[in-house]
């Protein structure tokens, strides 16, 4: 973005790309006006048709748009249409028609280019005012700079600014000790402990952490804790933890026990029956597809507290499409669920180290509470009774993974596993992908709880790979 020395009056020109991205753009300039080019207006007409998420969009636009004239005069059109703000703010829609448009010469005659003689028009009619070019478009942003147009990017649909990262849902007090006493003495804070229904809660008095929030890990160790509690009550003054539960020796999920504070935090809220939305982040090797079905299986198959397990993730490949593929919705599917299959086959390992899961009963019995599905088809349906589990949800947009978390029905549990740091779909960033919004959605929700995996078990190759490549 180029720094702006900007007045106290902006006319914010948007792209056809913002608009598309976020429907609701309109209203998020608080008391700036927002001017729509007439090239636009052609390029959104040229996208309304079809079944594509894109045509659904331009439509949206569309409707949105046609509301807002309809209640005014062409006068009120040429001074500006008022737009209501979330903020209170009013500020006006223009539209820009230019009969006697001229072109740059060294130019083609694009849409782009003509919505940058657009831009440089208006900047012209209006010295009083800023004039500023909005677009997703990165090298539109590049030519624009270079003919001194002034631009930014659209920033209102990042969950978080660059500056920031995910929140990783855990607070490790490692200069704590390994005494309780010293980790509230390192918090300043007053303490007491309760038994409740089988619970231990710690009831805490005293300024509070700002950066704690509902659903947090508390722990004085990485690994060798003593103090492991999810925070399940919060305010400024006061602070109210529950004891987890330790997977890491006999007691563990369908076999499987945590290695550490991250991974046991993990279980007791894939296990937690009050949590209904989980979010696990992390680089491959830490765990997440793993400990996820063994929780699925453990209550599905053994406690009986769901009927079936639905396992989706977005069809984005890496390199090239490989193009169709025959077969049911299952089989087209199953290309992309390598994950699901390399860790059934280490979930049903006997103590021999031999694998069940190629045996035909395991299959059939497992087969019968376990569906593969395309998140294509989510649309409509109402899942009840239900554990879902979204694989590599950092490829879904905002809008995508919106569509399937409001698929809960009854009863259901919905686990996101993903790593922003590896994002196969060509627009989305870490900071602008589904599995960020719903993370920073939901950071303050009593029955959502995230965590960001840290340990890896990988060999000695898959290491080396990633410090070296």
């Amino acid at each position: 973005m180029v720094r702006l020395d900007k007045k106290a009056t902006r006319l914010y020109v948007l792209d056809t790309n913002v608009l598309i991205h976020d429907p609701a753009a309109l209203y998020h300039f608080d008391e700036h006006d927002v001017v729509i080019p007439m090239t636009v207006l052609e390029e959104l007409d040229k996208h309304k048709n079809g079944i594509r998420e894109i045509a659904r969009t331009a439509r949206q636009i569309s409707r949105t748009l046609s509301d807002l004239t309809n209640q005014v005069t062409f006068d009120e059109i040429q001074r500006g249409i008022p737009i209501p703000r979330i903020s209170g703010e009013t500020g006006r829609l223009h539209f820009l028609c230019y009969n006697d448009l001229k072109p740059f010469d060294a130019l083609d005659d694009s849409p782009d280019n003509r919505i940058l003689a657009e831009t440089c028009r208006l900047r012209d009619e209006r010295p009083d005012a800023s004039v500023i070019l909005i677009t997703k478009d990165i090298n539109l942003r590049v030519k624009a700079a270079a003919l001194k147009v002034p631009v930014e990017d659209y920033f209102n649909d990042r969950a978080f600014s660059d500056s920031d990262a995910m929140i990783e849902g855990a607070q490790i007090y490692a200069d704590a000790g390994h005494d309780g006493a010293t980790l509230w003495e390192t918090l300043n804070v007053d303490v007491t402990v309760e038994r409740v229904d089988h619970h231990t809660f710690y009831q805490l008095s005293g300024d509070m952490p700002r950066h704690w929030h509902l659903g947090m890990l508390v722990s004085d160790c990485e690994n060798g804790a003593e103090f492991e509690a999810i925070i399940r009550e919060l305010s400024p003054s006061s602070a109210r933890l529950q004891l987890l539960t330790n997977y890491r020796h006999h007691s563990g999920v369908w076999g499987v026990h945590a290695h550490d504070s991250r991974q046991n935090f993990t279980l007791n809220l894939l296990m937690d029956p009050d949590i209904d939305l989980v979010t696990i982040a992390g680089n491959a090797g830490t765990g997440k597809t793993f400990m996820t079905l063994a929780a699925a299986f453990q209550q599905t198959l053994d406690t009986k507290q769901f009927e079936r397990i639905v396992f989706t993730r977005a069809p984005i490949p890496m390199g090239e499409d490989i193009g169709f593929l025959p077969g049911t919705e299952e089989e087209k599917m199953s290309p992309w669920m390598g994950a699901f299959h390399d860790n059934m086959d280490n979930l049903l390992r006997n103590d021999e180290g031999e694998s069940t899961w190629d045996n035909g009963a395991t299959r059939q019995l497992i087969g019968s509470r376990v569906q593969i599905r395309s998140p294509s088809f989510m649309r409509g349906r109402t899942l009840n009774d239900t554990f879902l589990i979204i694989d590599e949800a950092q490829n879904f947009t905002p809008k995508q993974l919106k569509s399937l978390v409001t698929r809960a029905g009854r009863n259901t549990k919905i686990v996101c596993l993903g790593n922003v740091g590896q994002i196969d779909t060509p627009y989305l960033t870490a900071n602008t992908c589904g599995m960020a919004a719903v993370v920073e959605r939901f950071r303050d929700w009593p029955h959502a709880g995230h965590i960001t995996l840290k340990s890896v078990e990988r060999s000695r190759l898959a290491l080396a790979a990633e410090e070296l490549l």
